[in-house]
């Protein structure tokens, strides 16, 4: 995990004083780093039974679908307010220089069958749902 977080640009005050912002474009562009990024998030999932995996805007919307095509399964992306066309969910979170919400389409994930399971899966609060 060093050699990934060498990968990562720290960019300090940014988007506010006190803030530590981690740029992973700096990642992104690393061959290999991509790729051990992806491999690690899917690493142990295959045959779980998972057939969706949630991204949240906008780092999850980078590894989330790349993790769901490794698993063969699809994705759900988790947005800011306002971005969502159909009936969503939302929620309120804080950050450490605020509070922001998301929203998700209310038929992006199927209810929760029995002996389903959800896994962190995918950056930045990424979640692998299972079950039928």
């Amino acid at each position: 995990m060093n050699h990934l977080k060498g990968l990562i640009r720290e960019v300090p005050d940014f988007p506010k004083p006190g803030v530590m912002f981690y740029d992973i474009t700096t990642l992104l562009k690393d061959t290999k780093g991509l790729k051990s990024v992806i491999d690690g998030l899917s690493d142990g999932y295959p045959g779980q039974g998972i057939d969706t995996v949630v991204g949240i805007e906008a780092r999850g919307f980078i590894f989330a679908p790349a993790v769901a095509y490794a698993l063969g399964a699809g994705f759900v992306p988790v947005r800011k307010p306002g971005k969502l066309p159909a009936a969503a969910e939302r929620v309120e979170y804080q950050l450490e220089y605020g509070t922001d919400i998301l929203e998700v389409h209310r038929d992006a994930v199927r209810d929760r069958q029995p002996g389903a399971h959800c896994r962190r899966c995918a950056g930045d609060g990424g979640y692998g749902r299972g079950g039928g």
